[in-house]
Formats: structure tokens, C-alpha cells, sequence
């Protein structure tokens, strides 16, 4: 019998125990060792040199902390079953199994309208079918379908294993400090009333520090204006090939990007088929995309005749970005029209083309949703409260503001 207890050497927590024999069956999965070659933060290595964590690491250190969670709530008197707990592990490890190249860079890119929520259940529950039905309870859990809610409040909530292990681990990895929160005290303040995950009221000052962390992690790593630039033009180069071989020009991909794009797949054929090998070939070529099929690609097309797909492709590999400007109002129309021109004369692109090289967009942050699974405090009254009503830093106008700015990107100096 092949020993499945392992342990893994964390570079965030130390030591992570596989406390399950289906949790190592379940790593050493292809679907989830493909992990291993997803960036966890797409393109923010380009502005931070170390954040090149992947997908793999986050769902280890996700399962990590879910562990600890588990045995806090057990220690407190809750009755959480050995199938209940591993159920709950399988879900918080196969959360983000959906994920495609450069995570939520491409979300909506390679695959239209659909999350990676929806391709992560998917996924599950061809795995279910593989391991004859040993996913059943994280499925339902993962679906917010268990009798136990608050299981999946652990799993999918505003203070969720996912959550607290991403913020860490990306300050970690990107030396962005203000993100550091304290998981170990925030998950030995959790308890469970009335079936609802609640923080005991001495852990408020770690929950406070927790949003505010989350909201500077947005402006600081998630949204920082750099990493829009690079992602966008990500998204633009994509966006292009796409565009060729809808225009039936020959574009090079390698084979499993070619399933997505060449041509458009139609997704929703595969996800409503009944025939549940339909869906399993949706899985099994999603499952060979990696972040390597974009840049291998990105090499050729910078070669690409086609004179805005080359720009584009050899200025994401060479990293030379669009300048981008960020502001709280619209921008005036007179302004891009300007920046329009000036490309048109540099790049010798028009028409259309321009805005792959000249266009706006919208960004927001948003630390705390008032109208989502609240956090909530229990008072040492017996009293459970909405951390909004709890916290004497941070009230409700503060936390659950939504901040919405403006970004325009052009080239710099009119042209590349």
C-alpha cells in the first residue's frame, strides 16, 4: 500500500499535513497537478519580480488553514463527522481547480461566460465520477447544498479559508506588507451559532485588520495600475487571435488553445450535454492549457504578418506596456480621439485596430459586501452583530463602499 500521508514544506505555513488518502489521490490528479504551471496572480510578476506562485501552492495553503479551521470548531464543541471534514478539505482543495491560464487575467477570455467556479464544479464532478462518488459531500458543500451552512462558509464566504490564505500568501510572494493578515488568530476566534460561522468579539481587531488589508491588497497588487496595463494587453493580444481566426487567417496555437479558439467554441454544447463524455473532452483539453500555451504562442505571433497582432504579441513578451492613467472621472472623449491619432500616425494601424492600442475601462474595490454572507461578531453578551455594528474603526459607509475609477491606456509616446 502506497503511504499517502504526506506532508509538503510550505514557504508560508511550514510543514501542510495531507491528512487524507482521497486529498493525495486528488493532488496527484492530473487535473490538479496542471496547477503547477497557472500563475496564481497572472501577470503581476511583470511589476512583482516574486510573485510567480501558482495555483497549486494556493490550494495547498488553502487546505492547510481549513485543517486548523476544522479542529478549532471541533475543540469548541461542534460535531463535524471524518466525512463532513473531508468533504469540506476536497472542497476547499478543488475550489480553484477551474482556473485557466494566467487565472482571472483570461477568466472570460478563452472561454466566454463562464466563471471558474463553474468549470472548477465541473471539474469535481468528473472527478466524483472517477473516484465513484467520493466527492459527493464536498460537491453539495461546494454548492451550498449541505445541511451544515456553515461548512461552506469555510469554503465560499466574506471570511472563507480562500480568502484568508490568497492575502497572505500574495504578500508573501509579492513583499506587499499591508497584506499580511493574521489567519492563525482569525481562525482560533471562529465559532459556530445557529449553523452560521460568527468571530468571537475578541477577535474584531483581526477581522478589522483583515479588511483593511484586503482593500490595499486591491489598490497595492490586484488593481495596481501596472499590472492593468500588462493584463490588458494580455486580453488585447488574445482578443486579436481570436479576431483572425474568426476571419478564417491562419494563426498559430498550440493544440489545446486551437480546441477554444480556432474556431470559437461553442461552450454551452459541451456544459448542457447529457452525454457526460461531451463534457469530459471540454475538461481534458481545458485541463492541457497552461500558461506556457499563451507565451509559446506569443512568440510565433509576434512574427504574425498581421501587423496589430504583432505589435501586440511582441510588446507583451518584451514587456513593454501601455502608459495608463487612473482617475475617479470619465475621460474626455477630445483626449482619445487625440491619443487615437497619434498611434494611427506612429503604428500605421486604424480603423477598428485602434482600440487594441487606445481604450478605457473601469476598475473597483469593494473590502466588504453588505449584501453577501455578512461577517458576523458574537458579542461576549450572547448577541451576534454584523461587523459593521461591531467594530468602533470601521462602519458601514467605510467597509462596504464600492470605489470606482477610470483607467486610459495608450501607448507611450503615441507608439511602441
Amino acid at each position: 500500500m502506497l503511504n499517502k500521508r504526506k506532508i509538503v514544506n510550505d514557504p508560508v505555513y511550514g510543514f501542510i499535513n495531507i491528512p487524507y488518502p482521497i486529498l493525495y489521490d486528488l493532488i496527484e490528479h492530473r487535473y490538479f497537478q496542471r496547477l503547477r504551471r497557472i500563475q496564481q496572480l497572472g501577470l503581476t510578476n511583470y511589476v512583482y519580480p516574486g510573485a510567480n506562485h501558482t495555483r497549486f501552492q494556493h490550494g495547498l495553503g488553502a487546505l492547510y488553514l481549513m485543517e486548523q479551521a476544522i479542529a478549532v470548531l471541533r475543540l469548541k464543541g461542534e460535531v463535524i463527522t471524518e466525512e463532513e471534514s473531508e468533504g469540506v478539505m476536497i472542497a476547499i482543495l478543488l475550489h480553484d481547480i477551474g482556473h485557466g491560464p494566467y487565472s482571472h487575467a483570461l477568466e472570460h477570455s478563452i472561454v466566454p461566460d463562464v466563471s471558474h467556479e463553474l468549470l472548477s464544479l465541473l471539474f469535481m464532478k468528473e472527478l466524483n465520477r472517477q473516484f465513484d462518488g467520493q466527492l459527493n459531500i464536498a460537491i453539495e458543500i461546494f454548492q451550498n447544498q449541505y445541511h451544515k451552512k456553515f461548512l461552506n462558509q469555510l469554503v465560499s464566504s466574506q471570511l472563507d479559508m480562500d480568502r484568508l490564505d490568497y492575502l497572505r500568501r500574495d504578500s508573501f510572494f509579492t513583499g506587499v506588507t499591508e497584506g499580511i493578515v493574521g489567519s492563525d488568530r482569525i481562525i482560533k476566534m471562529l465559532t459556530v451559532e445557529n449553523d452560521e460561522l460568527v468571530v468571537e468579539e475578541k477577535g474584531i481587531y483581526s477581522i478589522e485588520q483583515f479588511l483593511v488589508a484586503r482593500r490595499l491588497m486591491y489598490w497595492q497588487v490586484y488593481l495596481h495600475k501596472t499590472v492593468l496595463s500588462a493584463e490588458n494587453l494580455l486580453v488585447n493580444t488574445l482578443k486579436r487571435v481570436k479576431q483572425l481566426s474568426a476571419m478564417g487567417q491562419q494563426v498559430f496555437t498550440t493544440p489545446y488553445l486551437a480546441f477554444f479558439l480556432n474556431p470559437p467554441l461553442e461552450i454551452s454544447h459541451y456544459i448542457n450535454s447529457p452525454d457526460a463524455d461531451e463534457c469530459k473532452l471540454l475538461l481534458d483539453n481545458f485541463a492541457l492549457l497552461e500558461d506556457n500555451d499563451i507565451m509559446v504562442s506569443a512568440k510565433v505571433w509576434a512574427e504574425h504578418p498581421d501587423r496589430t497582432l504583432s505589435i501586440l504579441s511582441s510588446n507583451l513578451i518584451s514587456r513593454k506596456l501601455y502608459k495608463i492613467e487612473i482617475q475617479h472621472d470619465t475621460f474626455p472623449l477630445e483626449l482619445i480621439s487625440a491619443h487615437k491619432e497619434r498611434v494611427q500616425q506612429n503604428l500605421q494601424v486604424s480603423g477598428s485596430d485602434l482600440d487594441y492600442f487606445v481604450f478605457t475601462g473601469v476598475i473597483s474595490n469593494n473590502a466588504y459586501k453588505t449584501n453577501d454572507d455578512r461577517i458576523k461578531i458574537l458579542l461576549k453578551s450572547g448577541k451576534i452583530v454584523d461587523i459593521t455594528e461591531a467594530s468602533d474603526m470601521l462602519d458601514q459607509s467605510v467597509l462596504a463602499k464600492t470605489v470606482k475609477k477610470h483607467f486610459l491606456c495608450y501607448p507611450k509616446g503615441g507608439g511602441w
